[in-house]
């Protein structure tokens, strides 16, 4: 065959000949442009039914906690706050056990037991905060109180949240007292305790309050407390 190849170097075989319908040969023809053109332009004939894919980009923000002070728990922000995933931050600090005064609150009994409202009241002259829940034991006194059973369990019913006590403000923790005498002597062991030992969230440290209560000193449940809420929890 003679002539110049669209392509340079590129071999022709030898074709049969046969006879061809015109409209054949127009789409054939058609096919040929369409793919000099697209060799012409140096780019990929890709299908249309292939979509491109665009990239997507995400941005993820961090918020970091406040580095806290030797010996304390993380510092956190504002009330209910947190940082999905780093801790609650506040710019005040863990409330000491040294600048809070702890109290009985609003009693109720029910059948089976009693709803005890503990108070946590900042004394100090700056702002500090509340986060989690409080450790609390019915002890036997006097010093050196010994514990009565097991302390309390944690209630899940109250959402925690990151409480920050202004100078003079207070916050509160529900204790379930479950009556001692619902339980079965051999299982419980009644025994009658002088002073509930309250931990504040995240201190060492603990605080004493009096009360009549009874305890199980073997291994039944009788405490049950909430995490701290905001505002006072009534007086007694």
């Amino acid at each position: 065959m003679k002539g110049t190849s669209v392509f340079p170097g590129a071999r022709f075989l030898p074709v049969a000949r046969s006879v061809t319908h015109p409209s054949a040969r127009a789409a054939r023809l058609a096919v040929v442009a369409a793919a000099v053109a697209c060799a012409a332009a140096v780019a990929g004939c890709s299908s249309s039914s292939s979509t491109p894919t665009t990239p997507t980009t995400t941005t993820t923000v961090t918020a970091t906690a406040t580095s806290p002070a030797s010996g304390s728990t993380p510092a956190a922000v504002s009330s209910g706050t947190s940082t999905g995933g780093s801790g609650p931050v506040s710019s005040a600090v863990s409330c000491p056990t040294s600048d809070l005064q702890v109290k009985l609150g609003l009693g109720q009994g029910y059948a089976g037991g009693t709803y005890q409202v503990i108070d946590f009241t900042n004394t100090s002259s700056t702002p500090c905060s509340l986060y989690g829940y409080p450790g609390v034991s019915l002890v036997s006194g006097p010093s050196p109180y010994k514990q009565i059973g097991l302390a309390a369990k944690r209630n899940s019913t109250t959402p925690v949240k990151l409480i920050t006590l202004a100078p003079g403000a207070t916050a509160n923790a529900l204790l379930q007292i479950v009556d001692a005498l619902n339980y079965p002597s051999s299982a419980c062991s009644p025994t009658k305790a002088t002073d509930l030992r309250i931990y504040p969230p995240n201190q060492k440290a603990p605080l004493y309050v009096a009360t009549t209560a009874q305890g199980c000193s073997k291994n039944s449940q009788v405490l049950f407390v909430s995490a701290v809420a905001a505002g006072s929890g009534g007086n007694s």
